[in-house]
């Protein structure tokens, strides 16, 4: 998924478009087979110039091609980088990690355990030549062959003043490094070669300097709105910009919707005003984004608000009386950190109307997990979905009880929105034993791919009727390995239907 922001962003010079991808939040959670994740991967971050939650880079085998990361500027949320074996990681245009969202709670960045013990192959370089700034979150090396990052000054990266965690890496034994490059400052580098030395932005600067800097010398200030670095004194030559970036120029916050009017003496309509995406000011909120008063894109409406459609827009409106039951899906409130729906948290979704997030239903959901001593779910729990309207982020299902051949659970489920996605899936229903989905109320998936694959038994299956649900360019479905049997899609629908 890309979301074209108007204009071009300043750090991209040369390009007429830039574009964003909402990233992974599986942390070390392999969710797919090897191949699969990586192509997972390739299709969400391919072409992208802005994550605007995580960048996690895990399982990539020896073999695959990462060229597609180079496209990557910012991060907005944190950078995982993890059980890989493939050698080269070339991050080498990454210039700033925001760290929103934190690995384990404290880190921007985590490499971890990059190589495989049995073989001995790893991962050796991760080039990061352009990263010169981590807004919040410490760095994390643990169990790795890589060269060369031990030189590098982290704290000319971090924000020191936020006394960050920091677990830096040592030098290794690794005979295949060479040397940083003899111009480089300090002697730190990524890797070999005077291309590859460490840009320092801050360590190197002016005592007259309250941020970043070009050189060392006191005309090379960047303006106080700069982060990574700057290529002259003005809040237009920021390389990105510490809070927002409003047509090129780096602001502290974006222009306000509405003015004050002196001889009206009171608000009125600013025709500059624009909301605020991430670190962005746009004069529209992308597809599938909801629009606040206060002037923000946002995924959910917050308490007391309910969402609704305006003139082609989604906005927040102000409930009359009790607003519909919105509930928590994973990823938000209380189930942020939980993986998937089981026995013990599936009680929190009584009579809702609206989920907020993602729904996910693996083995351990069915089954329970005697690790975590999670008992296993009755079928007849699963009922609680069935006042269920709306998901606004994805819907996961990798397991079934055997006693129900059909998803009847969610059978008024009329919207998924995939505001949030697993990679870019938005509904995937895999390896279940069901005859057919029961989806009868569904009427739109407003954004995300659709994967329907190895459910052996089921049947009223056809990828091309699931165009009719689609919203957003791009979307697809992938419908394979199931049943024969090829008639309608829901069950409960006439074949004209």
């Amino acid at each position: 998924f890309k979301i074209p922001f108007e204009g071009s962003f300043f750090f991209s010079r040369f390009l007429s478009v830039s574009f964003a991808s909402r990233g992974f939040t599986n942390r070390v959670n392999l969710m797919d087979n090897k191949e699969d994740h990586y192509l997972n991967m390739v299709k969400t971050y391919s072409n992208c110039t802005i994550v605007l939650e995580n960048l996690e880079i895990t399982y990539v085998e020896e073999h695959r091609d990462l060229s597609f990361l180079k496209s990557i500027e910012e991060v907005s949320g944190y950078v995982l980088i993890a059980l890989n074996t493939v050698s080269r990681i070339p991050l080498e245009n990454l210039r700033i990690i925001r760290g929103h969202s934190l690995y384990e709670e404290k880190f921007a960045l985590s490499v971890l355990a990059n190589i495989d013990k049995n073989t001995g192959l790893g991962t050796t370089e991760l080039l990061l030549t352009s990263l010169t700034e981590i807004l919040k979150g410490g760095v994390k090396f643990v169990n790795n062959k890589l060269c060369n990052v031990e030189t590098i000054q982290w704290f000319d990266i971090v924000n020191a003043e936020t006394k960050p965690s920091m677990e830096l890496p040592v030098a290794g034994n690794n005979p295949l490094c060479n040397k940083c490059h003899s111009s480089c400052y300090n002697g730190s580098c990524w890797a070999p070669g005077a291309e590859n030395c460490q840009t320092l932005t801050k360590l190197n600067c002016a005592q007259q300097c309250s941020k970043r800097c070009k050189g060392p010398s006191p005309s090379d200030c960047c303006n106080e709105h700069c982060a990574a670095g700057c290529t002259g004194p003005t809040a237009a030559d920021c390389l990105a910009c510490r809070d927002f970036q409003d047509d090129g120029v780096c602001k502290d916050s974006c222009p306000g919707l509405m003015r004050y009017d002196p001889n009206l003496h009171q608000l009125v309509p600013n025709p500059q005003g624009k909301y605020n995406f991430g670190a962005t000011c746009v004069k529209n909120c992308p597809h599938n984004y909801v629009v606040t008063d206060h002037g923000a894109c946002v995924r959910t409406c917050s308490g007391n608000t309910y969402e609704m459609e305006e003139g082609g827009v989604r906005k927040c409106a102000k409930c009359n009386g009790l607003c519909p039951k919105v509930c928590n899906g994973l990823g938000y409130g209380n189930l942020t950190y939980i993986l998937s729906v089981n026995a013990t948290n599936i009680g929190s979704f009584k009579n809702c109307t609206k989920i907020t997030g993602d729904i996910t239903i693996l083995r351990t959901s069915i089954h329970g997990d005697p690790y975590t001593k999670t008992p296993k779910m009755e079928p007849a729990q699963l009922d609680v979905f069935k006042t269920v309207r709306e998901i606004t982020g994805h819907l996961w299902i990798q397991d079934w009880p055997q006693s129900m051949n059909s998803l009847s659970p969610f059978e008024n489920l009329e919207i998924i929105r995939g505001r949030t996605k697993r990679g870019s899936r938005s509904l995937v229903v895999t390896q279940l034993d069901i005859d057919y989905l029961g989806l009868r109320s569904l009427k739109e998936i407003s954004d995300g791919d659709v994967v329907i694959i190895k459910n052996h038994n089921l049947c009223y299956m056809d990828d091309s009727h699931w165009k009719r649900f689609f919203i957003s360019g791009g979307q697809t479905a992938t419908v394979n390995e199931n049943a024969n049997a090829t008639l309608n899609i829901f069950a409960g629908r006439s074949k004209e239907d």
